[in-house]
């Protein structure tokens, strides 16, 4: 998912990924910021990633979908 809002105050962001907005919590990540891309599981940011990496993840997503 990619970060479009981050409240540092409460510790969460809000992702989007094909539309899809979501609320998360960064408490298992240090400094993430708006354009980050990171993976949610369970309403949790668990990982960073690069912009690279994402794009290729959300590829073979959509493709596995096809």
């Amino acid at each position: 998912m990619r970060v479009l809002e981050v409240n540092a105050d409460f510790n969460v962001a809000v992702a989007e990924v094909s539309g899809f907005k979501k609320e998360v919590r960064l408490d298992l990540l240090d400094e993430v910021r708006v354009g980050d891309y990171v993976i949610v599981h369970a309403g949790f940011a668990i990982q960073r990633l690069s912009e690279e990496d994402a794009m290729e993840t959300l590829r073979l997503l959509n493709e596995m979908l096809d």
